[in-house]
């Protein structure tokens, strides 16, 4: 009798198995598909890019704003590997937009038929409520702005096309206003957000929302599949309401969301090669973020990453300075278990007690009091590195100049050598107890201008300040590697290897 229950035990979980593969299968096969053609890659639009790639690197940085069924999905562009869009309609009939899906923002934006006085929206498609039997006025003043230009308009209401689906009711921005040439050269008309409530501007119901609460799609879920190869024209997916099985290999490892807003969680260490950078070895935060190109983090450690692979950014001579004058000082203080917080306090160049985990302004942004200060900080970080590998006071000073030699420049960007980049190590991420590991063919960026090809290192600073940092922002590089579900029911974020 026993053997006989454990047969039909048996027999039941294979057949619950391969009723569940069978309905993976099937809800793939029903997925609606928008192909769409990859913009073609010449020198102009690279200077392009670069200017979009800081433009949303920043976002974070500068970024303020008043803070009060059916699976689908949007195929999306490969612009250079550095920027995914795709298109939604707005009215009735629908008006068409290339919009970035961006999930480090939760408003749709787009030009407004009455944006007169910016010229970057006679370069775009822009909106005009005349022509839609749906729209409802709103009026509301609206703006966001950003580390390198804002947009400024009013709140309107209109029914929203993506893909097969009809979003009704959306209140939307606007734009009538756009003060940066980043709107003129950028490939797309507007964002649409796909972050939480918390952080919407206004207020008001993000697109996903009202596709949850309007009951059009069966699960509330989406996901991100983004393509790396630049040879191939189609971008990636984004789907709506269901994962796709073919996107991804083996299975997610989910990590809670800790603060709605942004896609955050918790984040554990980072690691060059095989040793560890130490400075998220007790935790940083990260978010996941479809409208950031690269993958940006605290200063130090974006340094430290940046000269290991060769990264060529602007000498900082301040830093060298520090590190002529104050360098053995530093060292023997960390040598004697002084706190690494108290350590540049100690030598008079911060006037207060800075956290251990505290993060690093932009040295360009700040005076040269202050500036002398946050250097110091990233030295210890650094000091503090070599000490785990035993290295000698002459070792460690030489290598804190070289450091100085890779900090990034004002604008983030740092090139590489791309004969090097076989010799590169790997970069790892430690999220929900898992490594997830980046290659050099994966973080490094390759742009051609005219018939020479540049390697640009997908890594830039971005000092974000408590309470929010030290926080990594890990963009399209990543999820380029790593399928992303975004759990919106479960407040979860899935990470899986791109299939």
């Amino acid at each position: 009798m026993g053997t006989n229950t454990k047969i039909v035990s048996l027999t039941l979980f294979l057949f619950s198995i391969l009723l569940l593969q069978s309905c993976l299968l099937a809800s793939a096969t029903d997925l609606l598909r928008i192909k769409l053609k990859k913009k073609p890659i010449d020198q102009k639009s690279r200077q392009t890019t670069k200017e979009n790639l800081n433009f949303l690197a920043k976002k974070y940085g500068f970024h303020t704003g008043r803070l009060n069924g059916n699976t689908d999905i949007v195929s999306l562009k490969n612009y250079m590997n550095a920027q995914y869009f795709g298109e939604i309609g707005i009215g009735t009939p629908a008006q068409k937009f290339t919009v970035i899906f961006d999930t480090g923002s939760s408003n749709l934006w787009v030009p407004s038929s009455k944006c007169y006085l910016s010229i970057s929206c006679y370069f775009h498609s822009k909106y005009s409520s005349r022509k839609s039997s749906t729209y409802v006025e709103n009026g509301t003043s609206a703006s966001i702005t950003y580390g390198t230009g804002a947009i400024s308009g009013f709140f309107s209401q209109d029914s929203v096309t993506v893909g097969d689906l009809v979003v009704k009711k959306q209140l939307f921005i606007e734009a009538t206003k756009e003060t940066s040439l980043v709107f003129l050269a950028a490939k797309f008309d507007g964002i649409l957000g796909l972050a939480f409530k918390e952080i919407s501007v206004g207020g008001v119901d993000p697109v996903w929302y009202n596709m949850v609460n309007q009951g059009l799609v069966k699960q509330k879920v989406f996901s991100f599949w983004l393509n790396r190869d630049a040879d191939e024209g189609e971008g990636g997916e984004l789907v709506f309401g269901g994962v796709d099985p073919n996107h991804f290999v083996g299975n997610h490892t989910y990590v809670n969301v800790t603060q709605k807003g942004y896609w955050e969680f918790n984040m554990g260490d980072v690691l060059i090669g095989k040793n560890s950078t130490g400075y998220c070895s007790s935790g940083c935060k990260a978010i996941a973020d479809s409208g950031t190109s690269l993958l940006t983090g605290p200063t130090a450690i974006v340094a430290e990453i940046n000269e290991q692979i060769g990264g060529t950014g602007v000498v900082s001579q301040e830093c060298k300075m520090v590190v002529s004058q104050y360098g053995p000082e530093i060292i023997e203080l960390l040598i004697a278990e002084t706190s690494p917080s108290e350590v540049c306090s100690q030598i008079g160049l911060c006037s207060g007690y800075a956290t251990e985990s505290a993060i690093i302004k932009t040295v360009t942004d700040k005076g040269s009091d202050d500036t002398t200060c946050e250097i110091c900080e990233m030295a210890v970080v650094w000091v503090q590195n070599q000490l785990r590998s035993n290295a000698t006071q002459q070792k460690i000073l030489e290598y804190l100049n070289k450091i100085c030699d890779k900090l990034p420049s004002p604008m983030g960007e740092s090139t590489v050598d791309c004969n090097t980049i076989s010799s590169m190590p790997n970069i790892t991420f430690t999220i929900g107890g898992k490594k997830f590991t980046l290659t050099p063919n994966q973080y490094i960026l390759k742009v051609e201008a005219g018939s020479v090809v540049e390697c640009i290192s997908g890594f830039t600073a971005l000092d974000v300040p408590a309470p929010r940092g030290p926080l990594w922002i890990l963009g399209d590089i990543f999820m380029g590697a790593y399928h992303t579900v975004f759990d919106y029911g479960n407040s979860a974020v899935g990470f899986a290897k791109a299939a």
